[in-house]
């Protein structure tokens, strides 16, 4: 064997492992990559998932918070006509016909006279709370209409003032009045 023969089949012996090499590379780069791609796309879908579910508990929020800004204004709307309606009964009670109010003020006194010895009225029904009453008349006070009557040494005082009455009904009948305005 000559020389050649020897370089020739140490060259093709080499060729052979190179190939080998360049092959077993080859197959180890394309399972390293198609393991790479696998959990890339195994990561792209869990942050996809994760993205989504963000973005349904944000909608989830807003709405939320939207209804509740919506809740909020109907609530304010409500309050506000009550309040106006409120207003518009002071109006009626401090509108009351002089006959009316005479009417009115004879009940409450016929009815409570006998708690007390003094009696208050506004100014306004002073006269007619005179005439109507036995008790002492102890002075004016600032309200819509009504008396208070109050025993001997002041400690009990009976308020049956319109603006008393009223805001007692008023705090009573709430949610009925509420529940005939907006159903």
């Amino acid at each position: 064997m000559g020389l050649e023969t020897v370089v020739k089949d140490i060259m093709d012996a080499a060729q052979a492992e190179v190939s080998k090499l360049d092959s077993e590379a080859d197959a180890e780069v394309a399972l390293i990559l198609d393991e790479a791609k696998q959990n890339a796309k195994r990561i792209m879908g869990e942050r996809l998932a994760k993205a989504e579910d963000d973005i349904k508990k944000i909608r989830q929020q807003e709405i939320s918070s939207a209804n509740l800004e919506v809740k909020r204004t109907l609530l304010n709307a409500r309050k506000e006509i009550l309040e106006k309606v409120y207003v518009q009964a002071v109006e009626t009670i401090s509108e009351f016909s002089p006959e009316k109010n005479e009417a009115l003020l004879k009940e409450l006194i016929s009815e409570n006279e006998a708690n007390g010895t003094k009696i208050y009225s506004n100014a306004v029904s002073e006269e007619i709370v005179k005439k109507l009453s036995s008790l002492e008349y102890a002075g004016n006070i600032d309200c819509l209409g009504g008396v208070v009557i109050e025993n001997e040494d002041g400690t009990i005082r009976l308020d049956y003032t319109y603006d008393v009455i009223l805001k007692s009904v008023n705090e009573r009948l709430l949610k009925q009045t509420s529940d005939i305005l907006f159903g």
